[in-house]
């Protein structure tokens, strides 16, 4: 009974100090109060704008795990489900969004979940290594181009090399493992456009490059976070990487405030959505006639 209890009331207890320290923060820098005031109503619609279009990233995420489990789902059908799960994720522990799509389609299609892990953990890989190569964009600064292409090229070369093991790697969906690899690039770049407004509106000095150190840090606490949003995680990943993107503590705070604004507002749009369109009855009455 006690371990089953921990994870809630952890959870619980690190909401209530990053809001605490939130609250804090906001009430003892006017300056910072004064930066968010004058957001105006346009960013607002451009991050809503990008949001969406984050959306459709993750659709095409979803789409590449399925070519990887060798399964396909109408495009309507996969729109839902990615925001069905993109809101389970956000108010769930760890990645309760992934374990959602894993169910569903087993439930459904008879996905098996080895498959599911497999494709799913290929998102994660690629997640980490471009979210990597953008946190070392700092360290290494155009050294990293030629990083990335003496890679692709190891990458391209291996398909030459006669052992079994290498071999057996080629004869997998290839399509798929394309295919993620290009859509978790795309959710990644729009991430840092988003990021990019943010930083913008509350320190207009903000470089690009600082940016892609930034969401380089930030996106590291998809791994760690049991908060909804990794409310908490990802502020304390921008902390300690502070001496990479060298982006004050005050603008890290502000940033996130706005974001977490936009990206609730943009839950809620998906919300009536759902509900418009009745999609939450078409779900489960596919998944009973199953």
């Amino acid at each position: 009974m006690r371990r089953t209890l921990w994870r809630p009331i952890a959870v619980v207890a690190i909401l209530i100090l990053t809001v605490s320290a939130f609250v804090n923060f906001f009430l003892t820098h006017p300056a910072t109060r004064q930066q968010l005031r004058q957001t105006t109503p346009s960013v607002l619609i451009e991050l809503l704008a990008l949001y969406l279009i984050f959306m459709l990233s993750l659709g095409l995420i979803f789409q590449a795990t399925l070519k990887l489990c060798r399964t396909t789902l109408p495009r309507q059908e996969t729109l839902l489900v990615t925001m069905y799960s993109s809101i389970i994720n956000f108010f769930g522990p760890l990645q309760s969004g992934p374990a959602f799509r894993g169910v569903y389609l087993k439930q459904k299609y008879h996905v098996s979940l080895k498959n599911y892990s497999a494709a799913t953990l290929a998102y994660y890989g690629f997640y980490a290594l471009f979210s990597g190569l953008f946190l070392l964009s700092g360290i290494l600064g155009w050294w990293l181009l030629a990083v990335i292409l003496i890679s692709a090229g190891m990458f391209v070369g291996l398909r030459y090399v006669r052992i079994p093991i290498v071999q057996r790697f080629w004869q997998l969906n290839l399509r798929g493992l394309y295919a993620m690899a290009v859509a978790t690039f795309i959710q990644v770049a729009i991430i840092t456009a988003l990021f990019f407004i943010e930083l913008r509106v509350v320190d207009p000095h903000v470089t690009f490059s600082q940016t892609i150190v930034y969401t380089g840090a930030a996106n590291f606490a998809l791994f760690v976070s049991i908060t909804p949003g990794a409310i908490g995680f990802r502020e304390s990943f921008l902390v300690l990487s502070q001496h990479l993107h060298h982006i004050s503590n005050s603008t890290i705070v502000a940033a996130n405030l706005l974001d977490r604004s936009a990206y609730i507002s943009m839950l809620l749009i998906l919300v009536v959505i759902i509900f418009g369109t009745h999609a939450r009855r078409r779900l489960l009455t596919s998944v009973k006639d199953k």
